[in-house]
């Protein structure tokens, strides 16, 4: 495909990546990138860098990964409660300053013969190139402009953060929350180079406001600090940062935004990362989807032998890996949302959780990349010694056949009797909805007074997680007995379910 003219809208991570990528792919074309900020100046703090973003893009551009991992900070990661702590020894995390990327892709960008136009906005609908890719954002301003186009739906998340940092470098990834007279915060840290660490906060909106919170929001104006905020945070999470001072970048509480679009591209426009979807920051960064996005791009316009077949291909690639991604983001961030409600449980037992409560990681799988970290959380569960666990291979069987003493119930298993299923003390309940929606907390709020809630509904993977999802609320909420019902051939996520206080029993369904 012959093309001339490549314009890029956005000077981000995507966009940067983006255009040296397609100027490589087709050195006789001008490719130009458009950004309304300077080059020196940009906000938030940290990127992280997961293992297999790490492999992507070494595969795509070794040349600019090996100078990336070169100016990033590796750690582990950590979770603590209070004073117990666990810790995942984990090679291969890394962070790199979001500042230090732009520069390290500015330059290679420039190196490949990108043209970088900086200090003036630009709109796709003035361009006159062959491509244009909008890498312009979750506020994309090309989005807004196509809107009947792109056909953007945007939905907010319950909960409220805020991204921070400090001036220096925790020892690992903690997760960690603090209780204050107003309620419970959740920090997610990391450090990301010597001297320095993000700290990205959540909260609920009763906490919040409780805190005096929506006031400072509002009395906070465009691109300043929340040092109202900021100050609390400091002294609420001292222990964590060790003496050291909170400090803002245009920071404000927001509420999460997920970006979908009926279509990402539109003639010879392009949506690119943020501005094409979103996915919540606990489970992969907005930065890893576009530089992505960026390979499957350059991919597809290599292969295709017209641009139309190539947006095509490249929406029909990237879609489908994007939306599942999305739907584990929605469950990650629901969980983060109502992380409060699981202070008690023992921290290793809540790390487990953690990492089984997307659907993405078995037991199996953690207790064999942890295997210091899932004995000790499967013993709280099944209230033996850490040394009583078996080996990973023979885990979710055990989970299953663990016995549970309910009020008066006792179980030899976690497989529930057929025969619990229509006694006078069990209410049935069929879950069609997400477990986090509006209509499943009128659900919850509407049951009938049980000792044992089993819950039913269609037998597909995604409902499945839905149902043991809302298990875990109705088990916050009451003292019942809670039953799942889980096709045989989901016996992990079961087991993961039971393992992490999500439901007491589960019932396979052929």
């Amino acid at each position: 495909m012959n093309l001339n003219t490549i314009a890029v809208l956005g000077g981000g991570p995507g966009g940067l990546y983006a255009a040296r990528l397609l100027k490589r792919s087709h050195p006789d074309a001008e490719v130009t990138v458009y950004e309304q900020g300077l080059p020196d100046t940009t906000f938030g703090f940290g990127v992280g860098l997961a293992s297999r973003t790490q492999r992507n893009l070494r595969q795509a551009d070794e040349q600019s990964l090996d100078a990336i991992v070169s100016a990033s900070h590796p750690h582990e990661m950590a979770m603590r409660v209070g004073d117990d702590e666990v810790r995942l020894a984990h090679g291969e995390l890394l962070a790199i300053g979001r500042a230090t990327l732009l520069s390290v892709l500015q330059r290679y960008a420039e190196e490949a013969g990108v043209i970088l136009r900086y200090g003036a906005r630009r709109s796709a609908g003035e361009l006159a190139a062959d491509l244009i890719v909008a890498a312009d954002g979750i506020s994309s301003a090309t989005r807004g402009e196509f809107a009947d186009e792109f056909g953007p739906s945007i939905a907010e998340g319950d909960g409220l953060y805020l991204w921070c940092g400090t001036e220096f470098a925790l020892p690992s990834a903690v997760f960690t929350p603090v209780t204050t007279e107003h309620g419970t915060f959740v920090a997610h840290a990391y450090p990301y180079a010597r001297d320095r660490s993000t700290f990205l906060i959540e909260t609920d909106e009763q906490t919040w406001k409780l805190a005096g919170f929506d006031v400072s929001t509002a009395e906070t104006p465009n691109g300043e600090s929340d040092q109202t905020s900021l100050d609390y945070l400091q002294d609420a999470f001292a222990k964590t940062l060790q003496g050291n001072r909170l400090i803002g970048n245009r920071t404000k509480w927001l509420r999460f935004r997920t970006v979908r679009c009926r279509s990402w591209h539109h003639r010879n426009i392009v949506l690119l990362g943020d501005s094409a979807h979103t996915a919540h920051y606990s489970i992969g960064s907005g930065t890893k989807l576009a530089m992505e996005d960026a390979i499957a791009l350059d991919r597809a316009l290599l292969a295709a032998d017209g641009l139309e077949a190539a947006l095509d291909a490249y929406e029909l690639e990237r879609r489908p890996a994007v939306e599942h991604l999305q739907a584990i983001a929605e469950r990650s961030m629901a969980w983060w949302d109502s992380f409060a409600d699981r202070m008690t449980i023992p921290v290793a037992q809540l790390m487990l959780a953690y990492m089984t409560r997307a659907g993405k990681v078995t037991v199996e799988r953690f207790a064999e990349s942890a295997p210091h970290v899932v004995p000790a959380g499967l013993a709280a569960f099944a209230a033996v010694a850490p040394a009583d666990v078996p080996a990973p291979g023979a885990i979710t069987d055990w989970i299953l056949t663990r016995p549970l003493v309910h009020s008066t119930h006792r179980f030899t298993g976690r497989d529930a009797p057929s025969g619990l299923r229509d006694t006078t003390r069990t209410a049935r309940v069929t879950v069609t909805v997400r477990p986090w929606s509006d209509e499943a907390a009128a659900i919850v709020a509407g049951l009938p007074p049980a000792g044992v809630y089993w819950l039913e509904g269609p037998d597909d993977r995604e409902s499945t997680l839905d149902r043991l999802e809302l298990g875990e609320r109705i088990r916050l909420a009451t003292d019942a007995l809670v039953v799942a019902d889980v096709p045989a051939a989901l016996r992990a996520d079961a087991a993961a379910a039971l393992a992490s206080a999500r439901v007491d029993l589960v019932a396979f369904t052929r």
